[in-house]
């Protein structure tokens, strides 16, 4: 018996699902009285699909343009994605019905078409670029991500140019004057004065760099792997007069070779240097940084340990973070004080990640047509997709981000540190 695409749909997913679905054989299957409706619009897609089910086909198939979701806002699809989450699993076929189901595929359906060129390829198949967080292969993951365009990202990011973690003083407070208080908190959990000097890694465009040397009269050397980042830190200090204090350099943080910094900052880093890689971090920030100084790591943490590490073959490991790994935030604080890190002060701040998130969604949204011209429809599809399921995540308590406080203290315990912090 020769099944339509809408039947075979129906067959694995049910009719309860919270989508209907129009296929290009005509056909039609899913929840018929559902708001969503899925328009799978070529064998492609269908390929996508049956090769890899799960997430991984469903982004591909969105990604190329092979499966359309009516009335979904492409760079901001939370609602979709909030109301399809957690009911897109399969169930098992009727067993009288599968051999009718491969027969109406087909042996063609089960060959995997070519992956979007958005889409890395699985880390077994990317040992020509170096073995797992070597400089090499860093370098390649962080190109793959950041050196997309500046100018999308700040169609994205807004003016500040900060892709990490912003802190609300306020609910009503701007994407702006949350990454405008992020740095400063972390300035102040730093105990920033005139004349000190700031190693920051991962600098990213140069925000943390920017903010110090322009508000607390620190002299501060930023590093990133980006040559993008580089090149447009490095003008924006330019700008503003400001590099006689600052400094924003391309390379591996492992090349540093300066020493004595008062204080280290690390926003958005650890996530990119892998668990196993922790100690010789930590312990390479602990020889960078002066007796009584400070280090603050801000990152994205797992709540447990019940996950692993690494995301292998999902959709942020393939198409957002090559080689991301993340860990619990105990780990980050044993690691930290294995390497002479005495640990000060911890925060969560994941409900802030998830404002973070919504913030650059809306403003994908809002500039759609522009970033398209800019990165391509893929790409921006990417980022619409990323940038609202990782804000679910932060929601759902799925994914977390902490800030960690240590301070390397001197041999007799010397420390200066106040009884009472004096951040707030």
């Amino acid at each position: 018996m020769s099944l339509t695409i809408g039947e075979i749909a129906d067959e694995i997913f049910g009719t309860d699902v919270p989508f209907r679905l129009r296929a290009y054989d005509g056909s039609t299957g899913g929840n018929k009285s559902a708001d969503i409706a899925l328009d799978l619009r070529s064998e492609r897609g269908l390929r996508y699909l049956v090769t890899a089910p799960g997430e991984l086909g469903l982004a591909r198939a969105y990604v190329q343009g092979d499966l359309a979701i009516e009335g979904l806002d492409p760079g901001d699809p939370y609602d979709f994605i909030a109301q399809v989450k957690d009911k897109l699993g399969a169930r098992i076929p009727d067993p009288r019905k599968v051999k009718d189901i491969l027969t109406s595929l087909g042996a063609r359906m089960f060959v995997p078409p070519e992956l979007p060129v958005q889409e890395n390829p699985p880390g077994w198949r990317r040992l020509a670029e170096g073995l797992r967080h070597s400089k090499s292969r860093d370098a390649q993951a962080i190109s793959h991500h950041y050196d997309v365009s500046n100018r999308f990202y700040e169609l994205v990011l807004g003016p500040s140019m900060a892709y990490t973690c912003a802190v609300y003083p306020r609910v009503d407070a701007t994407l702006e004057e949350a990454q405008e208080f992020k740095f400063d908190l972390v300035c102040r959990k730093l105990d920033l004065r005139p004349g000190m000097r700031l190693l920051d890694v991962g600098c990213g465009w140069g925000g943390m760099v920017r903010h110090a040397v322009k508000h607390y009269g620190v002299s501060a050397l930023g590093v990133t792997l980006s040559g993008e980042q580089a090149a447009y830190g490095q003008a924006w200090l330019d700008r503003e007069g400001l590099t006689h204090l600052g400094e924003i350099r391309h390379g591996d943080y492992r090349d540093v070779t300066e020493s004595g910094f008062d204080v280290v900052s690390s926003i958005g880093l650890t996530e990119h240097i892998g668990v196993k890689n922790y100690p010789s971090y930590f312990a390479f920030l602990a020889e960078r940084v002066a007796i009584g100084g400070r280090l603050l790591n801000h990152c994205i943490t797992r709540p447990t340990t019940a996950h692993g590490s690494v995301v292998r073959g999902g959709f942020i490991n393939r198409y957002v973070f090559p080689d991301g790994e993340l860990a619990p935030v105990g780990t980050i604080i044993s690691a930290m004080a294995d390497q002479g890190f005495e640990i000060r002060h911890v925060e969560d701040l994941r409900e802030h990640y998830a404002r973070t998130c919504r913030a650059w969604a809306r403003n994908l949204s809002a500039t759609w047509d522009e970033a398209v011209a800019e990165a391509g429809a893929a790409t921006s599809r990417v980022w619409g997709l990323y940038l609202a399921g990782s804000s679910i995540g932060f929601e759902r308590n799925e994914i977390q981000l902490h800030q960690v406080l240590g301070q390397k203290a001197g041999p007799n315990g010397d420390a200066a540190y106040p009884l009472r912090p004096e951040f707030g």
